[in-house]
């Protein structure tokens, strides 16, 4: 596949859908879609017009965001539209529609499926890559969810686990591009606090937190990402990791360990760090060790073995991904960069691009090759 040809076609399609009606944003993250889309289906199926497949699928794109835009402001507008009698409420019902949503009929999946499509406002495809599963199989999961509570009276809230975590979802969501996301969750999570005297719920405003304190540095010139030890720590919100720590510590201080707590407390390691080279990274495999106990998940094993590989060096971090299944997304990132810190380069670079053809966003993509070409210049003589 032709990339510079894509990379020429991509003002020639923003012009064609703002034309059509979009403004330029939101025409620049459709054919940003778009492009990922053809990243993926034209080696396989090149089209024979290629301009006229990006704008046909961008123009989807920007119509699908758009009616969820619409489904939103809708909802919005229906509950203030009807005000109940009495009092008016101090806070807004979101919190309370994410508990309805999350409905005790429903097995916790499906729940969790509905009430990101419903109230969190993601797309049926950004949900799907949450969950690593294929989109129609998602777009099944929430329908049957849909079929299952119709005519049901929502009037019963449901589990609380199950809403911790849509709104972890939503916030790496919004933590990944869309900041507004990103504060919504963090805004209905700090209601939640006050609440409930949950350790759990502390503990994921303390990881919601020290995320969101590196905001700044993640992304430098063009959306480039930067990796956590090439971040510019003076870039670091101090004040949002104090709020952490100290909210972390006090959840830890309740002897009712959990999943965001052991989560928070490998992020407070980050942030504690002045500099990447003082990390403490033994601390934090054990914090993956907790981890794992806790939830077994094949993302936190792949995550561990990095920082296995940091702690007790490249060759131990490879041995740690033994365990991990080679289709998890990131696997082959991981492989690269550990190949590349024990000086196997020409492995390295061929499992950066092997990466970056595998990677499902733009700056994903980027990132992983300018990793490949960075490591093949290191093996030119």
């Amino acid at each position: 596949m032709n990339e510079s040809l894509l990379r020429e076609l991509v003002p020639a399609v923003i012009g064609v859908l703002v034309r059509r009606g979009a403004d330029f944003a939101s025409a620049e993250d459709a054919v940003q879609e778009a492009l990922i889309r053809a990243l993926d289906t034209w080696p396989d199926d090149p089209p024979r017009d290629p301009k006229a497949w990006l704008v046909a699928a961008a123009w989807r794109r920007f119509l699908d965001a758009a009616r969820a835009e619409a489904s939103r402001r809708g909802r919005e507008v229906a509950v203030h539209a009807e005000p109940p009698a009495g009092p008016a409420p101090t806070a807004d019902d979101t919190l309370r529609l994410y508990f309805l949503c999350a409905h005790p009929t429903l097995p916790p999946a499906a729940a969790l499926a509905l009430t990101l499509r419903a109230v969190g406002g993601l797309t049926t495809r950004q949900i799907a890559a949450a969950h690593l599963v294929p989109e129609a199989t998602m777009a099944q999961r929430i329908s049957r969810a849909k079929r299952r509570i119709a005519g049901l009276p929502l009037d019963q809230p449901g589990d609380l686990g199950t809403v911790l975590r849509v709104l972890y979802l939503v916030f790496n969501e919004g933590y990944g591009g869309d900041v507004d996301l990103a504060a919504e969750a963090i805004r209905l999570t700090r209601q939640l606090v006050a609440l409930t005297d949950e350790p759990e719920v502390m503990g994921l405003l303390a990881l919601m937190l020290l995320h969101h304190a590196r905001r700044a540095s993640r992304t430098g010139p063009g959306g480039r990402l930067v990796p956590l030890g090439e971040q510019d720590r003076s870039l670091w919100d101090t004040r949002l990791i104090a709020e952490g720590v100290a909210i972390l510590q006090a959840a830890l201080a309740r002897d009712r360990l959990g999943e965001y707590q052991a989560q928070a407390a490998i992020a407070a390691l980050h942030a504690d760090a002045r500099t990447a080279a003082e990390t403490d990274w033994v601390q934090i495999v054990e914090w993956y060790d907790e981890l794992l106990r806790l939830t077994d998940s094949p993302v936190v094993r792949l995550n561990r073995a990095v920082a296995v590989g940091e702690a007790d060096g490249p060759q131990a971090g490879l041995a740690a991904l033994a365990d991990v299944s080679p289709d998890l997304p990131r696997y082959t990132a991981v492989t690269a960069y550990l190949h590349e810190r024990a000086g196997d380069l020409e492995r390295a670079a061929d499992l950066y691009a092997e990466a970056a053809r595998a990677a499902t966003s733009l700056p994903e993509v980027s990132h992983l090759t300018r990793e490949a070409a960075r490591v093949r210049q290191q093996l030119r003589p």
